[in-house]
């Protein structure tokens, strides 16, 4: 284990980074907006993408400046998923910004990199991971798509998470020389992307076709498994950023409600049960917020207990987000279960995260795995 001490305040930066982000976000991104785009053939706000991209520089935070992005590290990127998370902000952050620009950082495709990452950084062009969105840290590199000695690349990927917004995709696949990672235009000939019925409505996922494709090879066998790996704990690690900001959302609207909401001549707040049950969800989410900054920092610092800090977050937070967002739901009575209030968006991305990246009892066996706690016997 590592004996250097984590940092989980944030910084003055950071601060002044959440609140450019949360102005952004309130002033493009209210719920009533979130709503209609869910009932459009549009769902993703290419037009607040923009903004973040180019006016905050969110998506190329943790890109090299060499290569026109920001310089910074993990934890400003981490900030910017709280935000989103709190907002719901129907937008390729996590496909693009974390997933994809992390794959192409780790596979050290050097003569492809001054190419591809300013279009990323600057939000001109997006790019998806093509792997399921439930893939997990450590999981066995994906075969559903072969390469061929031409290199075109043939196969099929289910549930890939911001593909319908993607320019640029890169997919892992299998050719006679072992796993690689490659980068295909989302417009080249043989190329499917079809968006699937997604139980997150701002988030939707896409079932990717390659016949024939032709593509740019990034890493070969002895580097490819390696950067996907990168990429996966990467995400897995900030996604728990993006749970904590919806559970701080869910708590504080809950709240706000309750205190308004009268019943029998009495605010519902005031009524003990409930505040045990909002005092127990924040004592949640405190520890969720612990639990996001240490992956976040260790993520970002390189930690060698990287691996322990994400599973740990994951296995917490994963849950929590699911939890704040039923009791968001329910304790706003009849309204929390109408179309028109935005809780069921939350309860939504809630429970699609749980699922993404790996489940929490999924973290939980690798948290066993790493720290040598032995399981059940019998």
């Amino acid at each position: 284990m590592s004996t250097t001490q984590p940092d989980l305040l944030y910084s003055e930066i950071e601060e002044e980074l959440r609140s450019s982000v949360r102005a952004l976000l309130t002033d493009h991104c209210p719920p009533s907006a979130i709503l209609a785009r869910c009932e459009s053939a549009r769902p993703y706000d290419l037009g607040l993408w923009r903004s973040l991209a180019a006016e905050l520089g969110a998506a190329g935070l943790q890109v090299p400046e060499e290569y026109g992005g920001a310089g910074a590290s993990l934890r400003e990127t981490a900030v910017v998923m709280e935000e989103l998370g709190r907002s719901v902000a129907p937008v390729p952050f996590l496909g693009s910004a974390v997933l994809a620009t992390t794959l192409l950082l780790a596979c050290g495709a050097a003569e492809l990199l001054p190419e591809l990452l300013p279009a990323l950084a600057d939000g001109t062009r997006t790019a998806a991971l093509a792997v399921p969105l439930s893939t997990a840290p450590g999981a066995a590199f994906p075969t559903g798509v072969r390469a061929a000695a031409d290199g075109t690349l043939s196969g099929r990927l289910t549930s890939v998470a911001d593909a319908s917004a993607a320019d640029l995709l890169l997919v892992p696949a299998v050719g006679v020389d072992g796993p690689g990672l490659y980068a295909v235009e989302a417009a080249a000939a043989g190329v499917r992307v079809v968006r699937r019925t997604s139980l997150d409505l701002t988030r939707p996922v896409s079932d990717v076709t390659l016949e024939g494709t032709p593509a740019r090879k990034l890493a070969g066998p002895e580097t490819a498994p390696a950067a996907l790996e990168r990429a996966l704990l990467t995400g897995a690690g900030l996604l728990a950023s993006e749970q904590l900001g919806l559970a701080e959302w869910c708590l504080g609207t809950t709240v706000a409600y309750l205190k308004e909401r009268r019943q029998f001549g009495r605010a519902l707040g005031s009524f003990q049960a409930l505040k045990h049950r909002l005092a127990d969800l924040w004592l949640e989410t405190v520890g969720a917020r612990a639990a996001a900054r240490y992956a976040a920092d260790a993520l970002a610092t390189g930690s060698p207990d990287v691996a322990v800090a994400v599973a740990v977050a994951q296995a917490h937070c994963g849950a929590l987000a699911v939890r704040a967002a039923e009791e968001c739901v329910q304790l706003h009575g009849g309204i929390g279960m109408t179309w028109e209030h935005p809780a069921h968006l939350y309860l939504k991305r809630a429970k699609a995260d749980q699922l993404a990246l790996g489940t929490p009892g999924h973290h939980r066996n690798a948290l066993a795995a790493l720290v040598d706690l032995p399981g059940p016997v019998g």
